[in-house]
C-alpha cells in the first residue's frame, strides 16, 4: 500500500486510548483548553480537539477568552490551571493575538502537564531524549506513523524542509536520536538552503513542513522515496462550496507515481496531531499519579 492513511491510524490510537481510559478506576484524565478570540481555524480545531477528548473518556475543560484578554489576564489563567490538581494537561491554542507574548505564555504552562510539547524544557527534553517529556504532537505523529507503517529511518538520509520548532526543528531532533525508530542522518532545508532540490533529491525519507502549496515537485524526488506532507494550505477553487481546497506541500499527483510512500492532504499527517495530542494527555494523567 503506497498511500499513508493518517486518519485510519489516528482512529486507531483514539481507539486504544478509549480501550485505557475505561479500565481507569477513579478520575479520568483532564485536559484544559484556551482559546483566545473568534478566529474561525482555532475555534475549528478547538471543536475537534474537544470531541476527540469526549470520545475517549478523557475530560474536557474550555476556557474562552476574548480578543482583548490582557497578558496578565492570559496568564492568570494559566496558573490557575496549573494548581488544579484535577487538570493534568493544559493547551493554548496558537496562533495568539499579537499582543500577546505566544512563547511566554507557553513557558509559563507546568512543563508536567505541557501536553503540546512546546515548554522550553519539554524542547529540552527532547535534545536529552528524556522519555517523560512531552513531544510536540506533529512530529511525534510522524513518528508514530513510521513506526506503524514499518518505515524504518535506520541509517536512512531524512531531509526536513523548513525549521519550525512546532514540526521541522523537533522531528529532526527526533529523528536523529538514539534508539528504534530513530538513527538516522537528517539534513534540515529552509529559505537560505543553497540548491534545495539538489539537497532534497538526496534523500531517502523527505518531510515537508514549510506552509508553500506544491512546493515539492517531481524533479526534487528520487525515485522510492518516502515522502511525508505536514503542509496545511488553502488554495482558491472556484468548484468548491467554500471556494477553496486544503493542499499540502508536496505537488501530490505528480510526486505520488515516483513515492514508494506518500501521506495525503487531508488525511496524511494532520489527523495525527489530534491523536498524538490524546496520547500526551493520557501520559500526563500517568505521570501525576505516579508522583
Amino acid at each position: 500500500m503506497k498511500l499513508i492513511d493518517g486518519k485510519q491510524i489516528s482512529q486507531d490510537i483514539v481507539s486504544e486510548l478509549t480501550t485505557e481510559v475505561a479500565e481507569l478506576k477513579g478520575t479520568k484524565p483532564c485536559i484544559a483548553f484556551i482559546r483566545v478570540g473568534e478566529d474561525p481555524a482555532s475555534v475549528s480545531y478547538v471543536r475537534q480537539k474537544n470531541r476527540t477528548a469526549e470520545k475517549i473518556g478523557i475530560t474536557p475543560l474550555l476556557f474562552e477568552l476574548p480578543e482583548t484578554v490582557t497578558q496578565e489576564e492570559l496568564f492568570a489563567k494559566v496558573e490557575e490551571l496549573n494548581a488544579d490538581k484535577t487538570v493534568n494537561g493544559i493547551l493554548i491554542q496558537s496562533p495568539l493575538p499579537k499582543h500577546l507574548d505566544e512563547q511566554a505564555a507557553f513557558n509559563l504552562i507546568d512543563p508536567n502537564k505541557d501536553v503540546d510539547g512546546f515548554h522550553v524544557q519539554n524542547a529540552g527534553r527532547v535534545v536529552q531524549e528524556d522519555p517523560d517529556g512531552f513531544v510536540s504532537c506533529t512530529p511525534a505523529g510522524i513518528i508514530e506513523i513510521c513506526k506503524r507503517e514499518g518505515i524504518s529511518l535506520e541509517g536512512k538520509h531524512v531531509v526536513v524542509i523548513g525549521r519550525s520548532l512546532i514540526v521541522g526543528k523537533t522531528f529532526a531532533l527526533l529523528a536523529m536520536q538514539k534508539g528504534p525508530h530513530a538513527n538516522a542522518t537528517v539534513t534540515v532545508c529552509h529559505s537560505r538552503t543553497k540548491n534545495l532540490p539538489e539537497v532534497v533529491r538526496a534523500a531517502d525519507v523527505v518531510v515537508a513542513a514549510i506552509g508553500r502549496p506544491n512546493f515539492v515537485t517531481a524533479d526534487m524526488v528520487k525515485d522510492g522515496a518516502v515522502v511525508i506532507d505536514v503542509g496545511i494550505n488553502r488554495v482558491e477553487d472556484p468548484s468548491k462550496k467554500s471556494g477553496y481546497r486544503i493542499v499540502g506541500d508536496v505537488d501530490f499527483a505528480a510526486v505520488e507515481p515516483k513515492a514508494s510512500r506518500i501521506t495525503p492532504v487531508p488525511g496524511g499527517v494532520g489527523p495525527m496531531t489530534v491523536a498524538m495530542l490524546m496520547k500526551n494527555t493520557f501520559k500526563a494523567y500517568q505521570l501525576q499519579s505516579r508522583s
